[in-house]
């Protein structure tokens, strides 16, 4: 188990405080839309709509919201707004690269926004291209153990082009590359497995081990930058130990 991983554990569980549930939900409603105006309003052919909607569901988004942004996305509805996709590159604190992916309705506001974040954190932005090499497009599926083995879940995934199945204690991560992403997710739907989340994430294919001190900056950095409401990924290539994780989650 990588410590990307467990660090990605350890934002997810973070991302269930209710104290940014609001800002998590306008950031799944925003997804939707945007998947909605790119490839049409029905989820069943739809593949990224479909995974954005079950995303959003599983974080307790109202159904409600969910149509409204599909509508408005889809253009059935009025009120839909022009989002740019766009990725900028950073530096957290002690080198450590940073991926950082945003949809706005504001370029201007959103790399201001992301300027500041880093700045005030000691972090950077970077020139484009200089950090992006270090990072790889990767298709994860997130699916709970639920007394499901480790081997069974292979089994259905790796003809559909799974690389690895990682550990997180309470579910497995699936990852293959991004090309072969909705075959793996398809092959669970096929054996009727449920998964929690499966998006294209960027993985880095090398990493700056991190202490303490550096992993606690690193978080702050990515906390700074996921406050903002265009913000919606951020992809950082810090390693930090198992002990680490476990020294910082007794402070909090």
């Amino acid at each position: 188990m990588s410590g990307h991983s467990k660090w990605a554990t350890t934002k997810h569980k973070k991302a269930a405080i209710d104290a940014k549930r609001g800002k998590l939900f306008a950031k799944l409603i925003k997804n939707i839309e945007v998947a909605a105006r790119s490839g049409g309003g029905d989820p069943a052919g739809n593949p990224t709509l479909y995974d954005a909607i079950q995303k959003a569901k599983k974080s307790s988004v109202p159904n409600d919201n969910i149509d409204r942004a599909v509508k408005r996305g889809s253009g059935a509805e009025a009120g839909g707004a022009e989002y740019l996709a766009l990725t900028y590159e950073g530096y957290a604190p002690g080198g450590v690269a940073l991926l950082i992916e945003v949809l706005t309705d504001n370029k201007n506001r959103a790399v201001a926004e992301v300027r500041t974040a880093l700045q005030k954190n000691g972090g950077s932005m970077a020139d484009s291209g200089s950090v992006a090499f270090m990072f790889n497009r990767k298709g994860v599926v997130i699916v709970p153990k639920a007394g499901r083995d480790e081997d069974d879940l292979l089994e259905i995934v790796l003809d559909a082009g799974a690389e690895e199945i990682n550990d997180l204690g309470d579910s497995f991560e699936i990852v293959s590359e991004a090309t072969d992403f909705v075959a793996v997710r398809q092959a669970l739907q096929a054996a009727g497995v449920d998964y929690d989340s499966a998006e294209p994430q960027w993985r880095p294919t090398t990493e700056v081990p991190l202490d303490k001190d550096g992993a606690k900056k690193m978080f702050r950095v990515i906390d700074a930058l996921e406050d903002s409401d265009d913000v919606q990924n951020v992809f950082a290539n810090g390693d930090v130990p198992d002990e680490v994780l476990a020294a910082l989650d007794a402070e909090d």
